[in-house]
């Protein structure tokens, strides 16, 4: 991906990877929130086996990025060997599960804002761990995250919005978040430490190893025994064909957004991908409020605004502080 993307201008990337990923995970969104309170079949069945999700997404990823780095790569490029992934790989599988899970106890909006409040646990322990002083513009951005997700989880949520989580159950639904949260915080570090080690890894060479790794521990986890959820999950599909195009779908999404991320990161740096997928969380709860007929109280969009100021705030921050260190860099 990114060989093909060196030919071509560098607006032209840029344009295709925030088209890439906003469509990619907006659409992934939607279905996501359909599949966690649809009723398919005369029977009106719930699909209530969500974390299949995610052992069928690392599938098809593996797949995308196995058969990409062979069209467009050759040979070895002295990347990070595949066992380095298995450590990350398993907070990657633990973490998005039970993102998708909590999705049985709160809508999809209260979700996108509970996981847009990564900075909280980050600053946490780098202050208790690490002894990190910030500043006071980012205990600022923190403060209007941190204000913004917990206000808006004491907001009572529509009913019509309960009538369709399958067990209504907040607190549940904003601790699996937040753990998702903590997961992914491991899981990027890890990866910063694979491509410092690596300098040759590739983004599509990452997508490869934690898929590989979440796959393998995905089917653990589903049919590692008889009673595993993976099996009624096969048997769901199988009765409701109807769950089977929502599920490629989904998985299909996933793929394009992380092939269009992994390029970002690769040619325009974190900071960029940062920005990208901000705005796109904020779209994807103005879409979600208007696909599911259920809009957003004035309260609840303050608590939104309130969200992504803090962290438009904290983007102008990182992108001041990259323009000092590259201005200092310069020779004199």
């Amino acid at each position: 991906m990114e060989a093909q993307g060196a030919g071509l201008p560098r607006v032209l990337v840029l344009g295709i990877c925030v088209i890439g990923i906003w469509s990619a995970y907006i659409c992934q969104g939607v279905l996501q929130e359909t599949m966690s309170t649809k009723r398919f079949g005369p029977d009106g069945k719930r699909f209530e086996h969500l974390s299949f999700l995610s052992l069928a997404q690392n599938v098809v990823c593996f797949i995308c990025s196995y058969i990409l780095i062979k069209l467009w790569f050759t040979g070895s490029c002295g990347g990070a060997p595949w066992r380095t992934y298995w450590s990350a790989g398993i907070t990657n599988t633990i973490g998005p599960a039970m993102g998708i899970e909590a999705l049985k106890y709160i809508s999809y909006p209260a979700q996108v804002l509970a996981k847009s409040s990564k900075m909280i646990p980050v600053m946490l322990m780098g202050t208790l761990v690490y002894g990190i002083r910030y500043t006071l513009p980012e205990y600022l951005c923190t403060f209007l995250v941190a204000g913004g997700v917990s206000t808006f989880a004491l907001l009572k949520t529509s009913s019509k919005i309960i009538s369709k989580l399958a067990h209504p159950n907040a607190p549940l639904g904003y601790c699996l978040c937040f753990l998702n949260l903590a997961f992914d915080g491991f899981t990027n570090a890890t990866q910063d430490s694979i491509s410092e080690r690596y300098p040759k890894t590739r983004g599509l060479d990452i997508m490869l190893g934690m898929n590989f790794w979440g796959t393998i521990y995905n089917l653990i986890y589903m049919f590692g025994w008889p009673g595993g959820s993976g099996f009624e999950a096969v048997r769901f599909c199988k009765l409701h064909p109807e769950a089977r195009w929502d599920i490629l779908l989904y998985c299909i999404c996933g793929a394009v957004g992380q092939i269009c991320i992994f390029l970002t990161i690769s040619r325009f740096g974190s900071l960029a991908n940062t920005t990208i997928t901000t705005t796109r969380k904020f779209v994807s709860i103005v879409v979600s409020s208007l696909l599911s007929g259920n809009p957003l109280s004035t309260k609840q969009w303050g608590c939104v605004v309130m969200v992504f100021s803090g962290l438009s705030y904290q983007i102008l921050l990182k992108w001041r502080k990259l323009q000092r260190s590259q201005k200092k860099r310069k020779p004199k």
